[in-house]
């Protein structure tokens, strides 16, 4: 978080996150640039922190589907 101390990212326009929209809606493409946009040090902050929560959901989803499926597999 200090590292993160003064910086001045500007927010987003509407055309940017159109443009950010399009790139995730590319099969393959998508999941490689949510982890290039969520980890870079030169990503916009909004983007990155964007990035991170969907990855994040997209884990425990993830997570609880199996969960859901082993439970399915003991009880059938």
């Amino acid at each position: 978080m200090a590292s993160n101390y003064g910086r001045t990212d500007s927010v987003m326009t509407v055309g940017e996150w159109i443009g950010v929209l399009i790139v995730l809606g590319i099969p393959i493409v998508n999941i490689i640039m949510y982890f290039v946009w969520a980890f870079s040090s030169t990503t916009n902050e909004n983007l990155s922190n964007f990035c991170k929560a969907t990855l994040l959901i997209a884990l425990i989803v993830f997570a609880f589907a199996l969960l859901i499926g082993g439970c399915a597999v003991i009880f059938s």
